[in-house]
């Protein structure tokens, strides 16, 4: 692998012990995938930030990192385990929240903006188009693949962590242009009528695809917020950390420039397949006992629609509106907030319905608008999942 001059001092410790073993691991896995270079990135994001998911291993491993390194370049966190100011009052523990609080520290410590979210774009690291960066929660790596036209691979936590620290990440795969073309195609023949449905899209060709790139030919633009959860849906259900949409994603042109594009595999869908897609993500006809929205993280025009479908209205359920500390603060500025908890409601930040152990409260069926949450949730929290549109879900729980 070739490196400049200033990469072989990293390594070789001119500038401290933590960013020479950095560089020396994330070489190490250029080597594994015959990067022939690094190049520097301009911002990353990390996963492996829930207790839930990492443990007092990865506890471990943030804070002894902690102790001697610093990033160097904006870094964001995943989504946390609980809602670290309103824990208490969701009903998690104190021994989660205490063991949570102490990850996202360490976090901090290395130099990590403590916002937890899945959605970094929405609230400040928005890259630009062909930046190279480095980010690991899938949804977020498909958005910014696809929508923003940045490049990354699907990092893990710990790599994204490295290569804020130098600066730095092997050049291969999707921080490759020509590597970024359409593999399959998909001829969406419908006409898309809400989010589930778009969800229900991405679960399906997920499936099919792996970690290849669809190539959609769609009727109608569905919007920032569903391509969001198309991405998430895709990169769930499968492997996928980019798609392209005709005359809608930023490289789509570009992604039918080869010589065969022709002569890719076709694939029709049609209302049918939809349809069987969304009852397929539904795991009970109970009525549930929370509804979980924001899934990946809201925006703040998901939430004024939430706003609006509950103004004046009282819950018999539990909701919970997932997004950032950002996104919740401007909700409170324009009066959502209000809102929603004048209904029952709650926006919950810098955590959500997957990485949150919401099986240790007294649930058992949640309610989603998000493909890529029906999807996890039963494996992950061993609930009943119902997947439908944020209206009728709200409509569900509404008192009557």
């Amino acid at each position: 692998m070739q490196l400049t001059k200033y990469e072989e001092d990293m390594i070789n410790g001119e500038y401290g012990e933590a960013k020479a073993e950095c560089m020396e691991i994330l070489v190490s896995l250029g080597k594994i995938y015959d990067a022939e270079k690094m190049i520097p990135i301009t911002s990353a994001q990390v996963s492996g930030v829930s207790y839930k998911t990492i443990g007092d291993a990865g506890l471990d491993f943030v804070v002894d990192l902690g102790k001697k390194a610093d990033i160097c370049l904006e870094c964001m966190l995943n989504p946390a385990g609980v809602d670290i100011e309103n824990w208490k009052e969701l009903g998690f523990s104190e021994e989660f929240t205490k063991k949570q609080i102490e990850i996202i520290k360490g976090y901090e410590s290395i130099g990590v903006m403590s916002t937890c979210t899945c959605t970094p774009y929405l609230i400040g690291n928005t890259p630009m188009l062909n930046d190279h960066i480095a980010w690991s929660e899938s949804s977020a790596v498909c958005y910014a693949n696809s929508v923003i036209g940045a490049r990354t691979n699907r990092e893990g936590g710990p790599s994204a962590l490295l290569a804020a620290i130098v600066g730095r990440t092997p050049y291969y795969s999707n921080h490759i242009k020509d590597n970024r073309k359409a593999d399959m195609i998909f001829n969406v023949d419908y006409d898309f009528k809400n989010e589930s449905e778009i969800g229900a899209l991405g679960y399906y060709v997920g499936q099919i695809v792996n970690d290849k790139k669809p190539y959609f030919k769609l009727n109608n633009n569905p919007g920032r917020n569903n391509l969001k959860l198309l991405g998430a849906a895709l990169a769930s259900s499968g492997a996928v950390s980019m798609y392209h949409a005709e005359n809608i994603t930023p490289e789509y042109e570009f992604a039918k420039n080869h010589d065969n594009f022709d002569e890719l595999e076709v694939f029709e869908v049609d209302e049918k397949i939809i349809k069987d897609n969304i009852e397929q993500l539904t795991t009970t006809d109970k009525t549930p006992d929370l509804v979980c929205l924001g899934c990946p993280h809201a925006s703040i025009t998901e939430i004024q629609k939430v706003a609006k479908l509950l103004k004046g209205k009282k819950l018999s359920k539990d909701l919970w509106i997932c997004t950032s500390k950002a996104i919740k603060s401007i909700a409170q500025q324009c009066g959502y907030l209000d809102i929603i908890e004048e209904a029952g409601g709650r926006i919950v930040s810098d955590t959500c319905m997957v990485v949150a152990p919401v099986e240790d409260l007294d649930y058992e069926v949640i309610g989603v608008n998000s493909a890529k949450a029906a999807n996890y949730v039963p494996n992950m929290c061993k609930l009943d999942v119902v997947y439908d549109t944020c209206e009728n879900l709200i409509d569900k729980i509404i008192k009557q």
